[in-house]
């Protein structure tokens, strides 16, 4: 007989009681992208952090706009977790290190459940995790029960329940009950007066929602869960320790789940970023000790992973945040600059009037300050920018040529850019084009099919590229690209083990 208080690790037992290392977890999916998964997420996390339960929140995949949302809703910051651009072995020490702390951990998945390689199916599989469908009911009735056993059987996946989207009344998910059969319906969501806004990369900027506390109370409220969660199973995360030599770039260096941004990471006065204490480990070597790095955070530059500024500082790196939109300059004692993607094209008036911001960055490049542009922060370096109304806006003009937005999706997906410290692996997602005469030094590689992806460009020592690099993939490469002189931490560590070895009797 089964003792039964043990939890094994990526299965799952109804009946186990809750232990430390672990706790109740599903992944939210649906068929497609507009079913109402991150609503439905949203509302179901504020709704037990209402309760008194302690919540942690994951997004499948790369994604900055639904985390911020999330992170408003939860109360704890939102990270990745992905097989390929985190990794298997790190993406499971995040869920371990929270379920340690938390009571209910949701993941939220990505489009459909069988999407992508590696799909959020694959992700749900990989680490026991049982799913619940949200469904847009609004108008299919009894058609629920077909698509829910389609996605259950596919697979196939374990699916937990459902969950049903815009329900008209009571005799409405009467019928959808029924037609699941042998799967629950696990809650149901009216029709929604206020839903979140989007725009053309995603959801808004969570800091840019008026009133979205109250919105996510609303949403919370709507929600209908029909018998609680203490039905849910609990799942368990750890494993054996694993020889960190063993491991990939990505799941050797991932940071733990506990080191992260406190939520709101924007200042909502002033736009500015707000970085959490710094978090010190012995995971990275301390590439970047004594440097400052300065990051554009605000409402054009905010699309940031938590764990690429937990990477900075446990490479040694002190972090110091300005606002171009604010018309700040550079910080004076920075040794390195990062300008992350955003929306510069919906502030490119005030960016172009930003006098004193595009002055710094022109000098910090004069100086041989090493620059590191992603998207928007490239989109920000170029000459001109083009935006939606066709409207030219001068930019800071270190990049020769011109950036023009357009309605037809420019890039999208998973990639990895090469570099000697090895691979860094992140994504692309923008609807720009640049037009410039700059050669490009590289390109990305295509993680779906190993195509050249998108161009890297390099002078001096700026760096720029439409890539949204995911730090913890390859912190050497990073801290080599923000200025980090390799060659001198190797000598430095020979030195330091020939001291150890002659230290020895």
């Amino acid at each position: 007989m089964q003792d039964p208080d043990l939890i094994v690790p990526g299965k799952v037992d109804m009946a186990a009681p809750a232990r430390k290392t672990g706790c109740r977890a599903v992944l939210i999916s649906a068929i497609a992208s507009g079913q109402g998964k991150t609503t439905v997420t949203a509302a179901l996390a504020r709704r037990l952090v209402r309760e008194g339960k302690r919540v942690r929140v994951f997004k499948t995949g790369p994604d900055f706009l639904d985390p911020m949302l999330l992170a408003r809703a939860s109360g704890a910051a939102v990270h990745p977790l992905d097989l390929w651009m985190v990794g298997h072995e790190a993406s499971r020490q995040r869920l371990a290190e929270a379920a340690r702390d938390a009571d209910v951990i949701l993941v939220e998945g990505v489009m459909g459940l069988y999407d992508g390689k590696p799909s959020s199916a694959d992700l749900a599989r990989a680490f026991g995790l049982p799913v619940l469908v949200v469904v847009d009911a609004g108008a299919m009735a009894q058609t629920v029960g077909a698509v829910v056993r389609g996605l259950r059987d596919y697979g196939p996946c374990n699916v937990l329940g459902v969950i049903a989207n815009r329900v008209a009344s009571a005799g409405h998910a009467a019928m959808v009950a029924e037609s699941l059969r042998d799967v629950s319906l696990v809650a149901t969501m009216p029709r929604q007066a206020t839903s979140l806004p989007e725009r053309h990369l995603g959801l808004v900027q969570a800091d840019e929602i008026a009133e979205l506390d109250a919105l996510l109370d609303t949403l919370a409220d709507a929600l209908v869960l029909r018998d609680g969660i203490e039905a849910w199973p609990l799942v368990s995360f750890d494993g054996p320790d694993v020889d960190a030599s063993t491991l990939t770039a990505a799941e050797a260096t991932t940071p733990r789940a506990d080191q992260h941004l406190q939520a709101g990471s924007i200042d909502r006065a002033t736009g500015r970023g707000l970085p959490s204490p710094p978090q010190k480990s012995n995971r990275n070597p301390p590439l970047l000790q004594g440097k400052t790095i300065a990051i554009a955070r605000d409402a054009a530059f905010a699309f940031v992973y938590p764990a690429n500024l937990d990477c900075l500082r446990e490479l040694g790196a002190d972090i110091v945040c300005f606002s171009p939109l604010a018309d700040e300059a550079i910080p004076a004692d920075a040794d390195a600059v990062y300008l992350p993607g955003g929306y510069p094209e919906l502030h490119a008036a005030r960016l172009a009037a930003a006098q004193t911001w595009r002055a710094s960055i022109r000098a910090a490049d004069a100086a041989g300050t090493p620059i590191l542009a992603e998207c928007g922060g490239m989109m920000a370096l170029a000459d001109t920018l083009v935006d939606a109304q066709g409207a030219s806006w001068p930019m800071a003009g270190l990049l020769p040529g011109t950036v023009s937005m357009q309605t037809k999706l420019a890039g999208l997906g998973m990639q990895s850019l090469p570099t000697p410290q090895g691979e860094v692996r992140g994504h692309t997602f923008h609807y720009s084009r640049f037009d410039t005469p700059l050669a490009p030094q590289a390109h990305t590689t295509r993680q779906r099919d190993g195509s050249a992806g998108e161009a890297v460009y390099a002078r001096g020592a700026l760096h720029a590229s439409y890539f949204h690099a995911y730090f913890p993939s390859q912190p050497r490469a990073i801290a080599a690209l923000l200025g980090a002189d390799l060659n001198m931490l190797t000598t430095a560590t020979k030195m330091t083990s020939s001291i150890a070895g002659e230290a020895r009797p």
